[in-house]
């Protein structure tokens, strides 16, 4: 029987994007052949509490780091090497290539037959250090595939790998729950509570960091008003932008028209989604090319809710819209581009509805998660 040792320093309870991907992934693998080594989430009483909790709820064996950064040291190195051992695993996945895919050629000796190894976005940046450039070649030497989110990732990350390695890159991108995120996801119970029922919202789901785009949206919000006078933007989320982006609301004089959520419950994103009319963020490059968009899985996420989406140019938030179909990639920071998409789509419901079920539609074609593990499963040697 073929088993799966996932090793990984991004596994919940710890919170975030790429925690969420291994975690929906591995709940669609069977669980009686996976094995999770992850590091510890926090150190404190209430991390190892939380950490405790959580893998006891886990239908697959959880085996915890005692590190919060789980390092390829040769400690490391051995207990996976005992893991994949003790529990007669045929494959391994690397959740995050870089620095662990370093284990590789221990594991392969250990009896390690197909090793795979997923790279986000952050690599893409990497990909431009010597350093971390030699890091990944050495990864994409020692495993069957390195995976990428999208042609952005996957051109940035192949100039890092030999040609052979490269040749060998397969794409696995995050997945959307489309049970979950759905036209019916109780968006109006959101705009009630909120005093929005009647107004044109615009949404935005996302952490609250510069590269996202949230300022260029409140700076587009005169011109919006200007087309749309009872329109309103909903952020939702938080970080540490929210005190820059309530200064610039107050000072661009839209603050009237700006709501901030502040982070809300996961339960309760389907939702929110639902509450606007449409979705926009507008992301941006930052930090000559190392703080960029990996794919921007909010974008799928309001296709599957039925709105159509407004994305910025950032990486790979383009390989997440079809342009014309599901919505529009405009320029990140460029607040007339967001405005003039955004007030065209106030302005027409049937386009937006065409756009809408258009996204509906091609989340179900492509980024359903059951497709998506499938893929793993062949990567991995698992199926026939």
């Amino acid at each position: 029987m073929h088993k799966t040792l996932i090793v990984t320093n991004d596994f919940p309870p710890r919170p975030g994007g790429i925690q969420a991907f291994l975690h929906n992934m591995a709940l669609r693998l069977d669980p009686g052949r996976l094995v999770v080594y992850a590091s510890t989430w926090k150190r404190n009483r209430e991390g190892i509490e939380a950490t405790a909790a959580f893998d006891a709820e886990q239908p697959f064996t959880v085996v915890r780091d005692r590190t919060t950064m789980m390092l390829p040291t040769p400690g490391a190195t051995r207990r996976a090497v005992g893991l994949l051992r003790e529990y007669g695993c045929t494959s391994v996945w690397f959740g995050a290539a870089a620095p662990l895919g370093l284990m590789a050629p221990a594991l392969r000796r250990a009896g390690a037959e197909r090793l795979v190894a997923t790279t986000h976005g952050h690599e893409a940046g990497w990909a431009q250090l010597p350093a971390a450039r030699q890091l990944l070649r050495s990864i994409g030497e020692s495993t069957e595939t390195i995976t990428y989110l999208g042609e952005y990732t996957r051109s940035r990350i192949a100039t890092a790998l030999t040609p052979e390695a490269a040749s060998r890159m397969v794409q696995l991108p995050p997945g959307v729950d489309e049970k979950t995120f759905h036209p019916g996801s109780g968006g109006d119970e959101i705009r009630a509570r909120l005093g929005l029922t009647d107004r044109p919202v615009v949404v935005c789901v996302s952490r609250l960091v510069p590269r996202k785009g949230q300022d260029t949206l409140i700076q587009a919000m005169p011109r919006i008003l200007a087309a749309e006078p009872d329109t309103v933007l909903l952020i939702v989320g938080g970080g540490p932008y929210e005190r820059d982006l309530r200064r610039m609301a107050a000072e661009t004089g839209v603050a009237g028209s700006v709501h901030f959520t502040g982070a809300v419950p996961w339960s309760e994103l389907p939702a929110h989604y639902g509450a606007g009319d449409v979705f926009a963020m507008p992301c941006r490059t930052r930090r000559a090319g190392l703080d960029v968009e990996g794919l921007g899985i909010v974008y799928l996420e309001a296709s599957a809710t039925g709105l159509p989406v407004v994305a910025g140019d950032s990486g790979g938030a383009p390989d997440a819209v079809l342009d014309g179909e599901t919505g529009w990639v405009v320029r990140g920071g460029e607040p007339a581009e967001a405005a003039e998409r955004i007030v065209a789509l106030l302005g027409d419901p049937e386009l937006r509805r065409r756009m809408g079920e258009r996204g509906r539609q091609w989340v179900e074609e492509k980024w359903r998660w059951d497709l998506l593990a499938e893929k793993l499963e062949d990567l991995l040697g698992r199926t026939p």
